[in-house]
């Protein structure tokens, strides 16, 4: 038997799980940027515990397998530094993908910052393609093959094509392919292989992004594989399976840790609720995974859901990816007071510098609050700041900071009486948790869910610190905190399972006639997913086929996917989504086939978590009592390490639960109770305290908290009235603006795309 590691490089720390030959398990996290110590952390990780020196290759003779996913292109899209890259396309078209779909998301901004374009120059081929596939211009490839030579000459070396209805008809694009190759170009995307589906703008997006991504991402690969030689190594993809570190794309790299930590749940929530220890009812739960720098919020009942078009960093991206609604508010958000109130995020003090308590000199940030408030206590932190990596957390730097802020609070007019630094920092802990619920409910709300019917499942390395305020802030009464929570995004890397996705357009009316005509192309797809993935390593195993319809209203573009089967399973498949999703139906409207994909699947490994006998309730032993500062006053909490719960105890709040890679605050009124899993449950054991109205006094906490409300509201209108438009105006390019009003008329919120307003009353006008 031999190790095998599971690891999540994420923004600020690297979360490493490592499988000992025994089966059993050990983790360890570092901070993902530390030039100083280490030239990549995950490898670092490995090192250290397998007991490797630093310079010492990883060998087949100790590892099994690496999976891990990585932010490397997520960065590097984030940042706008991936590869140089050409684009080839349409004569004419040289501008489709700048002009877009003209969509203005901040209309009333004097100064309009576009993003910034990822390809650097542009050939247009001449060539075109109609509709129905005549050819109205053959390709010159003579011509083509010129512009090559000399865009090649200029150092490029990137190259993605992507011509007018390349997605069906590919024959043009295939041959422009190959001429890029024979120039000398090392990596060509093409987009009927890249993203084989309807759409110029977000086809050609997509095809950039893999030509500016992969090669960023081959050469981290290479880096790694550098150092463990000949140890089998698989990355995690946005869809949320992993495949072969030579098989990965950087169209299917940009939510790969995020996606490691929705297997981690979903597949830790269903042996929970399955086994009825501590949990009962459906697995229905909500993924909160707040790190370092955002924090990921995902909805799971029963199956994974997925997006088939997406944007990122103002790209537009058809792939398919985990859906994945992410917040700039984690534990390194900067905390901010503009003279009138507070921000929390959306910028980062990531790794380096990172927070103020990082002992590099870094601004304030949410973990710094939550330390000033005894929420976290560095002496049960992990101790990995300092020139050497082993001191903790500065709470001398952090109180100093405080003091400062608060001085600069109390010069202005919305200063208060009594107002503390405690106070300050709890404001600021009440904005990132109002944010976050936000957040929450557009992946859950806003798509027909009840979310205070559901479990809130927490995980990452500040999602502890956070969660039953978070639970109150959505009304849910129960969380559920794994052992591995801290950590648990690298152990769903282990979990996971060996898939790929393969889909192909069709936009067809959906009928009998039609089907004879779409199915055979569906039948062709299933094949080529199946071989390509048994030609992966560990490609051999029982394989699952799982063949879906991408089904919406004809004149809409909202399209959803249900499982194949007959025409009328289908059919009512599609209604059953679409009245959960918006609450009505289109009777008398066609239906039309936008596309079919199919998942091909080897099952990962199950979650082995040996069940204990449960213990008689006992005081649990603390290893210290210290003061928490939670609702506006300080408190006695008892301070429980993990290691020393059994199964059965129970913790009553204000209680703080310290273990080596996670913090869990048990806010008073709340339960902590360990089940026969080792999960921690956290169960609400008194009402929650009703919101009061804001009084006359401007408070700079309720302006912002209240501000993100209103604004939540406005903007799931408009998510609504987007998804069930027939104008392109409408859903294309966002010409429109939800706002809300108060019953005198009076302006509170409004999320604007354009001039014209869709009104919504606060409350029934007077007649």
């Amino acid at each position: 038997m031999k190790w095998s590691f599971w690891i999540d490089r994420g923004g600020t720390f690297t979360d490493i799980v490592g499988k000992r030959p025994d089966g059993s398990l050990t983790t360890h996290k570092l901070l993902s940027d530390n030039p100083g110590l280490y030239r990549d952390a995950a490898v670092a990780g490995i090192r250290h515990l397998l007991g490797l020196k630093p310079d010492q290759a990883v060998t087949p003779s100790w590892v099994a397998c690496v999976k891990m996913g990585t932010t490397v292109a997520t960065n590097a899209l984030l940042e706008r530094k991936g590869e140089p890259t050409l684009l080839v396309t349409t004569q004419g078209f040289r501008d489709a993908l700048r002009i877009a779909y003209q969509n203005r998301p901040r209309l009333f901004d004097r100064h309009i910052v576009l993003p910034e374009l990822l390809y650097t120059e542009v050939i247009e081929a001449h060539e075109r393609m109609g509709a129905h596939g005549e050819v109205l211009r053959a390709l010159d490839g003579a011509h083509l093959r010129t512009q090559l030579q000399a865009a090649h000459g200029r150092g490029l070396r990137s190259v993605a094509i992507v011509f007018m209805h390349g997605y069906r008809y590919s024959a043009h694009e295939a041959l422009a392919a190959r001429l890029a190759r024979e120039v000398g170009f090392t990596q060509v995307s093409a987009s009927h292989q890249t993203s084989p589906l309807m759409k110029l703008v977000s086809r050609g997006d997509t095809t950039v992004v893999d030509a500016y991504l992969s090669p960023i991402l081959r050469r981290y690969v290479a880096q790694v594989a550098s150092e463990m030689p000949g140890v089998p190594l698989y990355f995690m993809q946005s869809s949320g399976g992993l495949t072969d570190a030579m098989a990965f794309q950087g169209k299917d790299a940009i939510l790969s840790g995020p996606a490691g930590g929705i297997v981690g749940m979903a597949r830790t929530a269903q042996l929970a609720f399955g086994r009825g220890l501590g949990l009962d009812g459906p697995t229905r739960v909500i993924g909160f995974d707040m790190g370092g720098t955002s924090t990921d919020v995902s909805h799971f009942a029963g199956e994974f859901e997925r997006e088939f078009e997406t944007q990122v960093a103002g790209v537009r991206m058809r792939a398919p990816m985990m859906s994945i609604h992410t917040v700039a508010a984690g534990g390194g958000s900067l905390l901010q007071f503009d003279g009138a109130r507070f921000r929390v995020g959306p910028q980062s003090a990531g790794a380096n510098p990172g927070p103020a308590s990082y002992r590099r000199g870094g601004p304030l940030a949410l973990t710094d609050a939550n330390v000033l408030l005894g929420k976290i206590q560095p002496s049960y932190f992990p101790q990995v700041f300092g020139p050497g990596g082993d001191q903790a957390l500065d709470t001398t730097a952090v109180r100093a900071r405080f003091d400062a802020l608060l001085a600069q609070i109390k010069q202005t007019p919305v200063a208060t009486p009594g107002l503390s630094a405690e106070s300050v920092a709890e404001g600021f802990v009440h904005i990132a948790v109002q944010q976050m619920a936000n957040a929450i409910k557009k992946i859950s709300v806003a798509r027909g869910y009840d979310v205070t019917e559901y479990t809130l499942q927490c995980f990452g390395g500040a999602g502890g610190q956070h969660a039953c305020l978070v639970a109150d802030a959505l009304g849910v009464s129960r969380v559920l905190v794994h052992p591995l929570a801290g950590v648990l995004s690298a152990y769903g890397m282990g979990l996971a399972d060996q898939s790929l996705i393969r889909e192909q357009a069709v936009e067809m009316r959906l009928s009998a006639e039609t089907m004879d005509a779409w199915v055979p192309e569906l039948q062709a797809l299933t094949r080529r997913a199946e071989q390509e993935l048994r030609a992966q390593p560990l490609g051999q195993g029982q394989m699952d086929l799982r063949q879906r319809v991408h089904v919406r209203y004809e004149g809409s573009d909202a399209a959803l996917i249900v499982p194949f089967g007959t025409l009328a399973d289908i059919q009512a498949g599609f209604e059953q989504a679409y009245r959960q999703r918006f609450a009505f139906l289109m009777g008398g409207k066609a239906l039309v086939v936008e596309a079919v994909s199919v998942e091909a699947v080897i099952a990962g490994d199950a979650p082995d978590e040996q069940q204990q006998a449960l213990h008689p309730l006992r005081e649990v032993p603390a290893r210290e009592h210290v003061r928490m500062f939670s609702q506006g006053a300080w408190h006695p909490a008892a301070l429980v390490v993990r290691a020393d719960m059994r199964a059965g105890d129970q913790i009553d709040g204000p209680a703080i639960i310290a273990e080596p890679n996670a913090t869990t605050v048990v806010e008073p009124g709340w339960r902590a109770q360990l089940t026969a899993l080792d999960h921690v449950v956290l169960t609400r054991v008194t009402p929650r305290a009703l919101s009061f109205a804001a009084g006359t006094r401007v408070d700079p906490v309720l302006l912002e908290v209240f501000n993100n409300l209103f604004m939540n509201i406005a903007e799931q209108m408009g998510l609504q009235l987007q998804n069930t438009a027939y104008s392109v105006n409408i859903k294309e390019r966002l010409d429109f603006s939800c706002a809300l009003f108060d019953d005198q008329g009076h302006l509170i919120a409004n999320a604007p795309t354009c001039r014209c307003i869709w009104v919504r009353w606060a409350r029934a006008s007077k007649p």
